[in-house]
């Protein structure tokens, strides 16, 4: 890649389609559409489609064999996300008027806990291409396990350690947990969602790219 860094974080070349890496894989890419904790599409989420850096979804295909063997499909959130969507975040914070997603993705916390507690960061990982927010799916019903709280719901019913949920709930945030640990990938405590590749080939580096298939094949 190129040595200047402005160039760096425009450049897309260590990145991939996700869908083109892992078949079958399916994707709801929630902040390119408006039901999201903002309630607009995110500036940066040009197309609705994840990307990741090639090592990333090279994992993760290793990970939906392992699943599809099992019965389960990956559902896809978030992957690489740009610098610019992370600043509409911060931006959209600062805006305290504008609560009109509380209700469905943050009832029991105000706007600015959301950064104070870690839920929303001020400078992310899924800037650096290689975090991915995912769930599954039961390829017999065709419907998303049921994990005891929906993606982006911030509190602490969606930290995985969280016991206050049905057992079964509970073990199915620990079947993608095994998953993901076995492929490479690290949790956090707060999202049962949320995964890091432990060796990210970019760890110093927050890219700033669009979410766009068209701008990756330039």
């Amino acid at each position: 890649m190129k040595s200047n860094r402005t160039d760096l974080i425009h450049d897309p070349s260590g990145f991939v389609l996700l869908a083109e890496y892992v078949p079958g894989i399916i994707q709801e890419i929630r902040y390119y559409s408006t039901y999201n904790f903002i309630g607009d599409r995110i500036d940066g989420y040009e197309e609705p489609c994840a990307l990741l850096t090639k090592e990333a979804a090279r994992a993760l295909k290793s990970v939906s064999n392992e699943l599809m063997v099992q019965g389960y499909r990956l559902k896809v959130f978030d992957a690489y996300r740009p610098v610019s969507a992370v600043k509409h975040f911060i931006l959209w914070g600062i805006e305290d008027q504008d609560i009109r997603m509380k209700p469905y993705f943050y009832p029991d916390l105000q706007k600015q806990e959301l950064f104070a507690k870690g839920y929303i960061a001020k400078q992310s990982s899924h800037s650096r291409g290689s975090t991915i927010d995912l769930t599954l799916l039961d390829m017999a019903t065709g419907r998303e396990l049921d994990m005891g709280s929906p993606f982006d719901r911030f509190g602490e019913i969606s930290h995985p350690d969280y016991r206050d949920i049905a057992q079964e709930q509970y073990d199915n945030r620990m079947l993608l947990r095994r998953a993901m640990l076995r492929g490479g990938f690290e949790p956090i405590d707060c999202e049962w969602w949320h995964f890091t590749l432990k060796d990210e080939p970019y760890p110093e580096t927050y890219f700033d790219f669009p979410v766009s298939a068209e701008y990756l094949r330039k």
